[in-house]
């Protein structure tokens, strides 16, 4: 353990919180965590290695961060909370393969991110999410374009919609998204009791494979998206009365109705019941 290094058990985070005056914000969704083994887990599971460049959202104290710095080629890790940056920059400092930066995600350019540290190293992401930013962080990660695999901590409840089959009533538009882009899989789950402070639900660790795209022109891909919108704008309503909302101005909706029966289906069916293949043919079906 280098000199700066801590061992992020429950104790010695409080000691170093107190130290530095440190109180917990609910907006930025902070949940620290106290238990060393969930991170190496992480890692380990990860698969993430000496060839990879990893990023890294909310370190917090750095729990995370200290398991990727032994395991990856490089390590960037992005923490919004300026009081937190020179408590990180003080424990990573003899960490050469560790930056640590100020700033939000969300309005941060990913690929300079990582151009700028990582070149020669596949680019992964490797996190323990606030809360309250997964949706539109994950998003981003993946419309960057830029990363070979997604590995996050999120609610046990995202996980499971990330991860969820047809007809189940987690599966939606979210499901298809991430599934367009990746092949997914819930790793383990964590305990509250593993973070200080305590959350109110149990946590997931789920890693993306990402892959190539299923359609190869881009603006089918965007019409794809606008069909699977509309199919889940609506949940309670049928597939027939869901897109009829949408596409009213290009078909009827006996028209529609009987574009879904060509697909296989009875107009009755609802969108939660379509898989991603489902939707690409019934989506190419409407464009045509």
């Amino acid at each position: 353990m280098k000199r700066n290094e801590i061992n992020y058990s429950k104790n010695s985070v409080r000691e170093l919180l107190d130290k530095h005056g440190f109180k917990f914000s609910k907006s930025m969704g902070q949940n620290f965590l106290v238990d060393a083994n969930i991170p190496e887990k992480i890692v380990s599971q990860s698969g993430i290695d000496e060839s990879c460049g990893v990023l890294e959202v909310g370190p917090g104290l750095g729990a995370l961060t200290s398991a990727l710095s032994r395991a990856a080629g490089f390590v960037t890790s992005v923490e919004l909370d300026k009081r937190l940056v020179p408590i990180l920059i003080d424990n990573f400092s003899e960490h050469p393969n560790v930056k640590i930066v100020r700033g939000d995600i969300l309005k941060l350019d990913i690929k300079e991110l990582i151009d700028e540290n990582m070149n020669g190293l596949e680019h992964h992401v490797c996190a323990n999410l606030p809360y309250n930013i997964t949706t539109p962080v994950i998003t981003a990660f993946i419309e960057s374009d830029a990363f070979k695999s997604i590995t996050v901590m999120v609610q046990k409840e995202v996980a499971q919609r990330i991860c969820a089959k047809p007809g189940s009533p987690e599966y939606g538009a979210f499901t298809v998204y991430i599934n367009y882009h990746s092949v997914p899989k819930i790793l383990f789950n964590v305990s509250p009791e593993c973070f200080t402070p305590r959350p109110k639900v149990t946590s997931s660790v789920v890693k993306m494979e990402i892959m190539t795209g299923r359609i190869s022109d881009k603006e089918e891909e965007m019409f794809f998206f606008r069909v699977v919108r509309a199919a889940f704008g609506q949940r309670r309503k049928t597939l027939v009365n869901a897109l009829y909302s949408e596409f009213n101005n290009l078909y009827s909706k006996y028209e529609i109705a009987e574009i879904i029966e060509n697909c296989g289906f009875d107009n009755r069916v609802r969108g939660e019941m379509l898989s991603i293949n489902d939707f690409i043919n019934l989506s190419s079906y409407i464009k045509r």
